[in-house]
């Protein structure tokens, strides 16, 4: 009986030991540094979903471009299942999902209140739904703040004039680089938020376009000391999942993973001011010119988006990117009207 018993005692503690181990840990890519407003947000998402799951899933968070330095990198990454969660910007999904042009039109927001009221009604969250429908390979978890993103360079930048013949790293995405060709500029890809500040100072570019955190954090605005708060578009960052790997998951625990994404959102746009906050004070303190456009120079950068442009052929930003999206165009100009 004794002999029994201690048969059982160990087999329960080979199955408790073998459920323990038993938990599955996933890879989390992240170009931004430690203590980014991003970077907290996917720190606090694993730690949900830890805690949610009572252990069942870990997720590793791997910061600074360690996994992959460009976001297109990691999205490769995640549509082949080699990685299940990325946090990147909106803008090189619209390759895969070319409706999400619409909610980033140059100069179509009002204000960070106005993109919300967006990103939080039906057209965001219809966004969202329509990565996961596109058969990239990809599933759109939730939004984060990444504010507005203006132009940086070497040299000062008051009207579009100046634009002129400045090579200006720009993000893996068509109507990112058209907009600074329209501007009389040579937009430039292929450079990882990690290499812009070396590519600076070599002259390979003359200048990049971000939103303060990054300009501060990324130590930019002491290469490129001329900031120009044009805040010609308004992009947000988007969590991204792979579909393959979920797939692999229990559909319940795919829910709880969801779930805990949202509710980081919060999270990640009240560290977003923060830090933006900061590092305004930071850039400005290092005595960096920072450019505010007059009404005259913003309605100049505005016009030069729906004017016919030798760069597009003739055609204007807004035809190319915008004519097939009108409707949604449309509803975010109108969804403004309160702002």
């Amino acid at each position: 009986m004794k002999k029994h018993l201690a048969i059982l005692l160990a087999l329960a503690l080979t199955l408790a030991t073998g459920a323990a181990s038993a938990a599955t840990t996933l890879k989390l890519s992240e170009v931004h540094a430690e203590g980014y407003p991003t970077t907290l947000a996917d720190q606090e998402f694993a730690r949900l979903v830890e805690e949610r799951t009572e252990g069942r899933i870990k997720i590793e968070v791997y910061s600074g471009g360690t996994l992959y330095g460009e976001e297109t990198g990691a999205i490769e990454a995640l549509q082949l299942g080699d990685i299940a969660f990325s946090r990147v910007s909106a803008s090189p999904v619209s390759s895969y999902v070319p409706a999400m042009n619409a909610i980033q039109m140059p100069y179509l927001y009002k204000n960070a209140d106005h993109m919300w009221a967006v990103l939080d009604g039906e057209i965001g969250q219809n966004m969202l739904a329509q990565i996961e429908a596109s058969g990239s390979g990809l599933v759109g978890l939730c939004w984060y703040d990444a504010g507005a993103r203006s132009y940086y360079t070497t040299k000062p930048v008051t009207c579009v004039a100046d634009m002129k013949g400045l090579k200006i790293r720009m993000q893996n995405n068509a109507m990112m680089v058209d907009i600074t060709n329209v501007l009389g500029g040579t937009g430039v890809t292929g450079i990882g938020p990690n290499e812009v500040y070396s590519a600076i100072k070599q002259g390979t570019i003359d200048g990049a376009e971000n939103n303060w955190p990054t300009y501060q954090n990324m130590g930019d605005y002491e290469a490129a000391p001329y900031y120009v708060l044009d805040e010609h578009t308004r992009v947000p960052e988007v969590l991204l999942a792979s579909a393959a790997v979920l797939s692999e998951l229990d559909p319940a625990d795919v829910e709880i993973i969801k779930a805990a994404a949202k509710d980081t959102q919060a999270y990640e746009k009240q560290k977003w001011a923060e830090k933006e906050a900061a590092a305004e004070e930071i850039v400005r303190a290092a005595g960096c010119t920072i450019t505010e456009l007059s009404a005259e120079a913003y309605a100049e950068f505005q016009q030069a988006m729906t004017s016919p442009s030798a760069a597009l052929g003739g055609q204007s930003l807004y035809e190319k990117y915008g004519s097939a999206y009108q409707d949604v165009i449309d509803a975010i100009t109108e969804a403004g009207l309160g702002f």
